[in-house]
């Protein structure tokens, strides 16, 4: 059937997006709320709510209720998604409005039923449809997942890195790997405070990140601000672009491998579709400079980043939300 209202919900360690049925993304916020402490009350949600982090206010503790893709604390995300439906206007109605949801491939049944309880928790109550993030990603990147054609997805996202090869809507490879931006961040944090003596906060981590990459082209350094470990000050650093380099190495090194592990077993029907249809590389994770490049070295074949890659995943999501009498059927509980 064609769900003709219903929301799709792309629930990320980073970002969520909330995409309402005949309107569009109603919600693009980070995945935090801040709680107060003394009264346990959701005060600020989102973006808001991020903004405070590592910031350590007196009265509000800041809680990301997703770890590595899946949720880590029930309580908190089902208080920050009722907050998001909120934001989005979410209308009750006569019939339960159905809610696609993506997760990464290789969770868990407990990991699942997990997401469903807090989908289950919700106002409106929702009827829940789970599907893979390769699959979302896929169909975002344009793949016609109705044709039966081949596809080779790489969604680099904040806690996980979905690698995936699919025939139409049917995963037939994947394999999820535990690490992504968030992973590069820390890897960063940890490099620059041995080496040079310097405590740098998130926002800056990421931004030495984006800037720098993975050091292929003309930027040799970047300057950053962050507080002296030894006098505990706030100075000004450049940070040599090797050092970010070498520190998200090994990070970025696991994600190739698990590329080149697919490649190795991909079937030979589905070969020809792969290189024809390009390596794709979705996720805020696709916009590190260099990856792609690194991947298709590595690949042999194209690898490209897929327009607007944060937004990839929502947009496929939606398109199984309302064209679901056209596409094959996902799991739903």
């Amino acid at each position: 059937m064609r769900f003709r209202s219903g929301v799709a919900i792309d629930l990320g360690t980073v970002n969520t997006l909330v995409y309402v049925a005949g309107r569009g993304i109603a919600v693009e916020e980070p995945s935090a709320i801040g709680v107060n402490r003394a009264t346990g009350e959701v005060e600020v949600v989102g973006q808001a709510a991020d903004a405070l982090t590592g910031k350590e206010p007196a009265n509000i503790e800041v809680v990301h209720p997703l770890r590595d893709g899946v949720i880590a604390d029930l309580d908190a995300a089902v208080a920050m998604l009722q907050a998001f439906f909120r934001m989005a206007r979410l209308r009750r109605g006569l019939r339960r409005p159905a809610a696609v949801i993506c997760l990464p491939g290789e969770a868990t049944w407990v990991e699942r039923r997990s997401l469903i309880a807090a989908a289950e928790a919700l106002k409106p109550h929702c009827s829940v449809r789970l599907v893979d993030e390769p699959v979302a990603a896929a169909a975002g990147a344009g793949f016609d997942l109705a044709a039966g054609s081949g596809a080779f997805i790489v969604d680099v996202g904040g806690g996980t890195t979905e690698t995936a090869v699919l025939a139409g809507g049917h995963v037939v490879r994947a394999r999820s790997l535990r690490l992504g931006g968030n992973a590069m961040d820390e890897a960063i944090m940890h490099s620059v405070r041995t080496q040079l003596g310097l405590l740098l906060g998130r926002n800056a981590v990421r931004s030495l990140k984006m800037t720098v990459g993975l050091g292929y082209g003309t930027v040799t350094e970047a300057e950053t601000v962050g507080v002296d470990a030894a006098t505990r000050v706030p100075r000004v650093e450049h940070v040599p672009a090797s050092l970010v380099a070498s520190a998200i190495e090994p990070v970025v090194k696991a994600i190739i491998g698990y590329v080149q592990e697919l490649l190795s077993d991909i079937p030979p029907n589905l070969a020809e579709d792969v290189v024809r249809g390009k390596i794709r590389l979705a996720g805020g994770g696709a916009l590190l400079p260099g990856l792609a490049d690194r991947i298709e070295a590595a690949a042999g074949i194209p690898a490209v980043v897929v327009d607007d890659p944060l937004r990839c995943v929502i947009r496929g999501a939606a398109k199984i939300l309302e064209h679901g009498d056209q596409l094959p059927r996902f799991e739903s509980f």
